[in-house]
């Protein structure tokens, strides 16, 4: 039977076998400081929680952060799921045209694609910029990568929402 093993503070954690970190080891808070050593988002241990020293606004910071990586998740949410509208609502009709068959595959991964390409972006967005406040750098959320992919988005969901326009005025002169 596996020897139960307790935690820094001397709590009893959880039982673990064969001599494996337990839960609480995973855990440990990470606590940010100047680092100048490698990516601190990816220091040990993994699912240890980055503890910031407040100094003037870096809580605030961080939170602003969380936030805008949020947003950034909600967004290929919701490019995903209109993707997979894309593709069922074509077929959920009871007689899709040819032509909304032919155009209901390529939207959908067209969308699906961007949808992770915005999940990547906001990630690497988030664990740049938590790279950068652990080193007390000034940050300029700006560049070629987030607004080359934001108006590749805006691009797409304007012209699919054309697509759709002409394909529906397509259908109502074909069956006039």
């Amino acid at each position: 039977m596996p020897a139960p093993q307790s935690d820094p503070e001397g709590n009893p954690a959880s039982y673990s076998c064969c001599g494996a970190l337990s839960f609480s080891e995973l855990t440990r808070p990470v606590e940010v400081r100047d680092s100048s050593s490698g990516n601190l988002f990816w220091s040990w241990p993994i699912l240890g929680p980055l503890l910031v020293e407040n100094e003037s606004s870096d809580t605030r910071d961080h939170c602003a952060n969380e936030r805008t990586f949020l947003s950034y998740l909600r967004l290929s949410i919701y490019m995903a799921i209109v993707a997979i509208a894309i593709v069922l609502s074509f077929h959920l009709k009871s007689q899709p045209s040819h032509l909304e068959l032919r155009m209901a595959r390529p939207l959908g991964i067209i969308f699906w694609l961007l949808s992770l390409s915005c999940l990547v972006l906001g990630f690497g967005n988030y664990i740049k910029t938590l790279d950068k406040y652990s080193k007390k750098v000034a940050i300029v959320q700006t560049g070629w990568r987030t607004q080359s992919i934001m108006s590749l988005i805006a691009l797409s969901i304007v012209g699919t929402c054309v697509i759709l326009l002409v394909i529906a005025k397509v259908d109502e002169n074909s069956e006039s």
